[in-house]
């Protein structure tokens, strides 16, 4: 009996040890710690339950992770600052802190774009393991310490779409001339291919395209489209969105803020926003599905890029990485990083991902083409 309760004990204090091990801080823990209230920005509308909803994943998590000692209390695009100017505002000190895509921001400097993406480059899990294990956090917080900043991932939307088209893509030549929304490195790619790239924030796209104020518009998938409405505008939805294979989303923090913090509060919301980078693309690979059968069946044709645009883009972003190299140092210093490990990547990934995904892809449709009609269909 005592042995029976001895190991019941172990079992449970184990049990209890690997939960806090694997949780956040209990709040007993900032009993002691002061009362910090925040603000953050985010680039992002209510609208977008997925995309702006992560920001609120941190602001929760922190709260309940702190007794309520620690707040941060989220504003969407708009509301403090607007959607494209979020950084700014974390850089001034306006708010503590903000919830963005750093690839808005190339226009400041090109090297932002790796703290979320560029033009075929790392997938989702890609972007984690440069993030978190392959040095790519140390290098970029290096590089926006210049910014007053320092950065933590905290989302990512896994591979997005190509975007919304009023006409077929068929050719190279037919990007001549397209005025297209799109954000980050991309735009710089595709406007050596003579398309005329436009970085409107999300509130802000549907209406220029209804307008005809763009031709083509870019945003995340499925799920965030269809809520957006961009189907009612265009009928044409390309894939894959090649510039954005995995973008990560950050939390951008005023560096003063930040050093002023407490250590435990610090990992409370490192925590966060690890929790609200898993969230993030588990939500959208669950619910981007049934989104885009909805949208296929009110009328969306779905199409894919061209193989000859894929490989014209693909010539001209790494002629374009290479120059950029060439005359910005901060660049050059993350891309040697960034791109070797990318091509170490994706040659791991080709051997059980890719096959993996491959074979089954196969036998879905294969078990699709042999199931018999249902009943009347």
């Amino acid at each position: 009996m005592q042995r029976r309760k001895f190991l019941k004990g172990a079992a449970l204090a184990g049990a209890g040890s690997i939960g806090v091990a694997s949780s956040f801080p209990m709040p007993a823990i900032a009993q002691s710690q002061p009362e910090i209230r925040w603000r953050l920005a985010s680039s992002f509308p209510k609208s977008l339950d997925t995309i702006y909803g992560a920001a609120e994943v941190v602001a929760n998590r922190v709260n309940s992770a702190t007794g309520g000692k620690f707040q941060i209390r989220c504003f969407a695009a708009g509301e403090i600052v607007p959607g494209l100017q979020v950084l700014d505002a974390v850089q001034a000190g306006t708010v503590e802190c903000g919830h963005t895509a750093n690839y808005y921001y190339v226009g400041k400097d090109p090297t932002f774009a790796f703290d979320t993406s560029i033009p075929f480059g790392l997938n989702a899990r890609q972007q984690n393991a440069w993030m978190y294990h392959g040095g790519g956090r140390a290098l970029m917080n290096e590089f926006f310490k210049d910014y007053n900043c320092h950065a933590i991932p905290a989302g990512n939307t896994g591979a997005q779409m190509g975007g919304w088209f009023r006409k077929e893509i068929k050719t190279v030549e037919d990007l001549t001339g397209l005025k297209f929304r799109v954000g980050g490195f991309a735009g710089q790619v595709l406007s050596r291919l003579g398309v005329v790239p436009q970085q409107i924030a999300g509130g802000d796209i549907y209406p220029s395209l209804e307008k005809g104020t763009i031709d083509a518009a870019e945003w995340v998938g499925p799920y965030d489209d269809e809520k957006l409405g961009f189907n009612k505008v265009a009928k044409y939805y390309y894939y894959p969105g090649w510039w954005e294979g995995g973008p990560q989303l950050s939390v951008m923090v005023n560096i003063e803020q930040w050093n002023k913090l407490p250590k435990e509060y610090q990992s409370v919301l490192e925590a966060a926003c690890a929790e609200a980078n898993i969230w993030m693309v588990s939500k959208y690979d669950a619910l981007n599905p049934a989104a885009l059968k909805k949208l296929i069946a009110g009328g969306t044709q779905l199409r894919a890029f061209p193989r000859p645009v894929m490989e014209a883009c693909l010539k001209e972003a790494n002629e374009l990485y290479a120059e950029t190299a060439a005359k910005n140092p901060k660049f050059k210093k993350v891309y040697d990083s960034w791109v070797n490990f990318r091509n170490d990547q994706v040659a791991w990934f080709r051997v059980a991902e890719n096959t993996f995904d491959n074979f089954m892809i196969a036998g879905t449709q294969q078990r699709r083409a042999a199931a018999p009609p249902k009943k009347g269909g």
